[in-house]
């Protein structure tokens, strides 16, 4: 059975989610584009399925507002267009949004100038291995380094687009603060999703701070702006991690909003061995100190 909307507020890393076999959303990207070569972004067939996709949606949305009497031709575009744009500046301006975007920066720059400490450390471990020496496990250190790279790259950008979602989505909520009163606000749950990413980020970055010594300013200020900005974020959004995302969260008998997914995947507890599993987390009401799902 799929759960309704667990795409929502989600990180988009299929390949590490273990509910996609749950997922409306991964099941329909799987019909429409069912192997590797189908999914890749420079193959004809993969721009055809999109535009297929496309025009099924239009005119699905067409029948809809025909059933409902809805003339989508009166409608004000250019006005509508404008006012998005609008908020689209504001929320670009605010501080969350300004210093997300700057993190992203940062990281281009950090491995920009670490490519010669990466290569190092690859020959070390190849010569470790090549030495059978015990107190070095070449192949699993291998892979945690790689893990952490994978989820520094993976939330390097989505951190600050989830962050203007929030932004953009709260003011549409106050301007509908009627309608939706006692529903769980999308900024709350965009938010929660874009703090995961930030808590996951400090995790891997720690790594990187314990395996490249030489780098440790550089490393300690990426991790200074990123918990500044984790901060920042629970104070514009203080529901946030209360949020609970369909199939990832519930909430337990005092009211905690926990995670639920596989061990060590993007979207459930992380693994004693993994990346986030040495994360401090802060001690914030509908938050859970163990878990913080994905």
């Amino acid at each position: 059975d799929f759960i309704s909307g667990i795409y929502n507020y989600c990180d988009r890393w299929c390949e590490r989610c273990p509910f996609t076999t749950r997922c409306m959303n991964f099941a329909l990207g799987r019909e429409e584009f069912p192997d590797d070569a189908s999914r890749d972004v420079r193959n004809a067939e993969f721009w055809e399925g999109i535009s297929g996709m496309l025009q099924a949606t239009i005119e699905l949305l067409y029948e809809m507002a025909e059933e409902r009497g809805i003339d989508l031709d009166a409608v004000d575009t250019t006005a509508i267009m404008a006012e998005e744009e609008r908020q689209r500046e504001v929320a670009q301006a605010h501080p969350c949004a300004a210093a997300s975007k700057a993190y992203a920066d940062s990281v281009d720059n950090w491995f920009a100038a670490a490519g010669d400490l990466f290569r190092q450390k690859g020959e070390a471990l190849a010569t470790a291995l090549r030495l059978n020496l015990t107190d070095v496990d070449p192949g699993a250190e291998t892979n945690r380094l790689s893990d952490a790279v994978a989820v520094i790259r993976w939330h390097q950008f989505q951190i600050h687009v989830r962050l203007m979602r929030a932004l953009q989505g709260r003011h549409d909520e106050e301007n509908l603060a009627d309608v939706l009163e006692g529903f769980p606000k999308d900024s709350d749950g965009s938010a929660k999703v874009a703090l995961i990413g930030i808590d996951r980020s400090i995790a891997a970055w720690g790594k990187l701070l314990r395996d490249f010594p030489s780098r440790e300013t550089e490393t300690l200020e990426i991790l200074v702006h990123l918990d500044r900005l984790r901060r920042v974020v629970e104070r514009e959004f203080p529901e946030a991690r209360a949020f609970v995302r369909p199939g990832f969260d519930f909430l337990d008998a005092w009211g905690w909003a926990r995670g639920r997914g596989g061990s060590g995947s993007a979207n459930g507890c992380p693994s004693p061995h993994s990346p986030t599993a040495d994360l401090p987390k802060p001690a914030t009401r509908g938050y859970n100190p163990t878990c913080s799902g994905g």
